[in-house]
């Protein structure tokens, strides 16, 4: 199993989410934040079982949310780059690192 970190960006993106799904409907912000623990205990677990989308950077998928994670697979860790609404600018977190 592979330690996971996220970057600044991604993790600002993922509270933000969270908080906008908190204010449509009481505990919709949880629930976004219990599918996003359990995308990153899957990608730690295997992290090469998701897509290649670019380059070396790979796409887990957000069950119930229009979401992905966006990460690379370094040789000691795996780094989230994104958790990128999926209808909203596609390639807006290129050049993260």
């Amino acid at each position: 199993m592979k330690i996971v970190r996220m970057v600044q960006p991604a993790e600002q993106e993922m509270l933000d989410a969270a908080a906008y799904y908190e204010l449509q409907v009481s505990g919709l912000g949880q629930d976004f934040l219990a599918k996003i623990a359990s995308a990153v205990t899957d990608i730690a677990e295997n992290p090469e079982r998701w897509p290649v989308i670019r380059l070396n950077v790979r796409r887990r998928l957000v069950h119930r949310f229009p979401y992905g994670m966006l990460y690379r697979v370094d040789p000691d860790e795996v780094v989230v780059l994104a958790v990128a609404h999926l209808h909203r600018h596609p390639a807006y977190w290129v050049g993260r690192s």
